[in-house]
């Protein structure tokens, strides 16, 4: 299947002239589509620069050849740009929710965010992805007109609700910072997003599926030998071999990267061709009205993609020499967060303007923003600021 030329747009696009705007009017560039302008943003935000020193499985500290949440991020969004390229969608839409996704990660991956949701059960609790959406919408402050980045509606729903709907029947409660959103804006949050939310969805599956094989080899935590049982990575060392008798070493390794990608990628394309001409939506808001994804594996490679994510998840994820970086890491985001609940004045002077007129929720919730911000070193640093003995 050849992918490297565009697509004619397909009619289920998303369109930038056709954008249902920001929520604080603007004038139009006359350079940038509405998209782009919005990948243009989020690329010069704080929240992303801070990307580079968050934990993505390894901290910062474990070398310099792990991904970190900014080589994730990029990584994720040459996936997506590939395969909304291939399937006439709008690649800076695609571009700006890859970008995005990760913007509400705290330090130290998925155990920053279990100890930092936990710290907050008594105030709405925490989530990465309604975090990005406070990111976008509040947190960054850059523009003299309003709070956050003013981003486009298709992207905020993009955002917000890339791996589904999240309100309608079978539904829990939304996410603190998406129900306070909501009473702003409707972002249509009992629909599917659009194409391209949903290829920067499939397209972060992709990208941490292949870079994570990666990473846990490059670490010794697995051996390629191993990989031979899971069907899909299995079938490509076997295309390697015959095709490079005698590869080994991280040669090997790379171009199980490559080609898992490549196969990967032109199955999401051909399995959603497939699905747009069972199912004919006409435009951009029938994709959203399909009461199903449109974007996706085939039940071979999803039945494959998930093996990868079953063979991960004890041999990476809950390797011991994770798992004790992460419980010691999570300590530290607790401590963190007792210390600045009872005393704000140990938060930075620009942190704890207005504190005093908050109930303790919302100190907590500013306190949790703040925290969500920091970077792997940052925490560690303001760590040692307030509890190691040879700082007082």
């Amino acid at each position: 299947m050849a992918l490297a030329a565009a697509e004619p747009r397909a009619p289920w696009a998303a369109r930038a002239e056709e954008s249902r705007g920001r929520l604080v009017a603007e004038p139009e560039s006359r350079a940038r589509s509405a998209f782009r302008r919005d990948a243009d943003r989020i690329i010069h935000s704080s929240a992303f620069r801070r990307l580079a020193y968050k934990t993505q499985v390894f901290t910062y500290h474990e070398g310099d050849h792990y991904r970190t949440r900014l080589t994730h991020t990029l990584e994720v969004v040459q996936v997506a740009r590939s395969i909304a390229r291939a399937l006439g969608l709008d690649e800076d839409l695609a571009e700006a929710l890859a970008l995005a996704h990760d913007l509400g990660h705290p330090p130290f991956a998925h155990a920053g965010e279990r100890v930092l949701d936990a710290c907050m059960a008594a105030y709405g609790g925490f989530d990465h992805n309604a975090q990005s959406l406070r990111v976008v919408t509040r947190l960054e402050n850059r523009y003299p007109g309003f709070d956050g980045l003013n981003l486009s509606w298709e992207t905020l729903e993009g955002i917000v609700k890339h791996n589904g709907p999240l309100a309608g029947e079978g539904k829990g409660p939304l996410a603190h910072a998406i129900a306070v959103y909501g009473e702003k804006q409707d972002l249509w949050l009992w629909s599917w997003p659009s194409a391209e939310a949903q290829v920067a969805a499939i397209a972060d599956d992709i990208a941490y599926d292949v870079h994570d094989l990666d990473d846990g080899l490059r670490a010794g935590m697995f051996r390629v030998e191993e990989l031979r049982a899971l069907p899909l990575v299995g079938a490509v060392i076997a295309g390697i071999e015959a095709d490079w008798p005698g590869l080994s070493g991280s040669r090997m390794v790379h171009e199980i990267g490559r080609r898992m990608i490549t196969l990967l990628i032109e199955d999401v394309v051909g399995e959603t061709r497939r699905r747009a001409a069972e199912l004919g939506p006409e435009d951009a808001d029938a994709v959203r009205r399909l009461g199903r994804a449109l974007v996706g594996f085939s039940a071979e490679r999803a039945q494959g993609e998930r093996a990868i994510k079953d063979f991960l998840f004890p041999r990476m994820y809950r390797h011991p020499r994770v798992m004790s970086e992460m419980e010691a890491a999570g300590r530290m985001v607790r401590e963190l967060f007792g210390a600045y609940m009872a005393d704000t004045f140990t938060l930075p002077v620009e942190w704890r303007a207005g504190m005093e007129a908050r109930d303790e929720a919302g100190r907590a919730r500013r306190i949790a923003d703040f925290i969500a911000g920091q970077t792997d070193r940052y925490a560690l640093a303001e760590h040692a600021r307030l509890f190691d003995v040879g700082n007082l």
